[in-house]
């Protein structure tokens, strides 16, 4: 069964796509994103807004 689905797919690559060239930009601060992991982040957040099969983030404790 596969883990995330294809519009999840699909909203992280185009995050991953600004974030490359630089226009991804993080929440309130608005500053330029500066890691991988963090642009990967964003793009799964949008997903999951968007009703996308997303698995719910982990806790942090």
């Amino acid at each position: 069964m596969a883990k995330y689905g294809k519009k999840a797919q699909k909203t992280v690559k185009e995050a991953m796509h600004k974030y490359k060239r630089g226009k991804l930009k993080s929440g309130r601060s608005g500053e330029k994103v500066k890691s991988r992991k963090q642009a990967i982040a964003i793009g799964l957040s949008e997903a999951r807004k968007k009703g996308a099969k997303v698995p719910k983030p982990k806790k942090i404790k």
